[in-house]
């Protein structure tokens, strides 16, 4: 049987991080961890861990839509959980980089 899990955690009232994962028989088949910002009327991603092409992964997002690729060489269920972690230590960290380069502009 698989689950399927989605739902929002607002980390600030203009920040929050979009989880979604699917489990069978107890292991993590593929998620997506995203944080995201409210900016000029719209969510955009800051940060993506997912499984997009058959490996764990993060994407750092900047400002101008350049993406940055880092593999995480952990299992699925591994990766989900440095993941969330991160996404919840790192957050402000992460908005505040993105923010400042959309200053730099």
């Amino acid at each position: 049987m698989t689950k399927v899990v989605r739902y929002e955690l607002p980390l600030d009232s203009n920040v929050r991080a979009r989880h979604f994962h699917q489990i069978t028989k107890g292991r993590v088949e593929q998620f997506t961890i995203q944080l995201e910002t409210f900016v000029k009327g719209k969510w955009v991603a800051v940060v993506r861990y997912d499984t997009a092409h058959g490996f764990a992964h993060r994407d750092l997002i900047y400002f101008n839509g350049r993406k940055e690729k880092k593999a995480i060489h952990l299992d699925f269920n591994e990766a989900i959980t440095f993941a969330d972690q991160d996404i919840r230590e790192n957050w402000e960290r992460y908005i505040s980089n993105f923010l400042r380069e959309s200053h730099e502009k």
